[in-house]
């Protein structure tokens, strides 16, 4: 009887594999070769996952955002009884990928965001992930607002955006040495706490 193959499970060891050479090299030194190599399969298996380099590249983006959307939502489920305002500072230094043992995912994510201005595959990804993150963090922004003695911010959505760009701001001081982690998190825990001063 043939093997069965968890080609689910074996895309999800390739977006590691990608990632860790991304994380080495950049984007530019993740080949199809090297990718087979370092998850351990055929170039043959790598090519009946993805057809193309960008095709992986955009699996492994996705990987990257799943990966951290879940921890945000554990972050969120460790505590249901949290203000809104707590979970929103939760969401947001988690995203920021401030903390040491995320340095390496931070470096792979930002590589993404680089690539995704010539790739139009990879920017219709990162979008969609923005756009999710963005609609959790305007409804947080939303209801923290009405739990702060009607210091509702003026507008849920662009205060969102602002701290999306925020945290990705941060990611990048931090990790070119701009910025200590420390820092970025004051930076981001003193914007948070502004909002709510209307």
């Amino acid at each position: 009887m043939p093997r069965q193959v968890d080609h689910e499970g074996r895309r999800r060891l390739i977006a590691e594999a990608v990632c860790r050479l991304a994380d080495e090299r950049g984007l530019e030194g993740v080949t199809l070769r090297d990718v087979a190599a370092r998850a351990n399969v055929s170039m043959g298996a790598v090519q009946r996952c993805f057809r193309t380099k960008e095709e992986m590249l955009v699996f492994a983006v996705g990987h990257i955002g799943e990966r951290i959307g879940e921890r945000v939502r554990a972050r969120l489920v460790r505590s249901p009884a949290q203000s809104a305002a707590t979970a929103l500072g939760h969401a947001a230094t988690e995203i920021s990928l401030l903390r040491e043992e995320h340095r390496a995912e931070a470096r792979v994510w930002l590589a993404f965001v680089a690539q995704a201005a010539v790739s139009e595959a990879l920017a219709k990804t990162l979008k969609e992930n923005y756009a999710t993150l963005e609609d959790a963090f305007t409804r947080l922004v939303s209801e923290a607002g009405a739990d702060a003695d009607g210091a509702v911010p003026l507008d849920p959505r662009l205060e969102a955006r602002t701290l999306l760009a925020l945290a990705d701001g941060l990611t990048a001081h931090v990790l070119i040495g701009h910025l200590t982690p420390r820092a970025a998190r004051d930076v981001l825990h003193a914007h948070l706490a502004h909002l709510w001063e209307r």
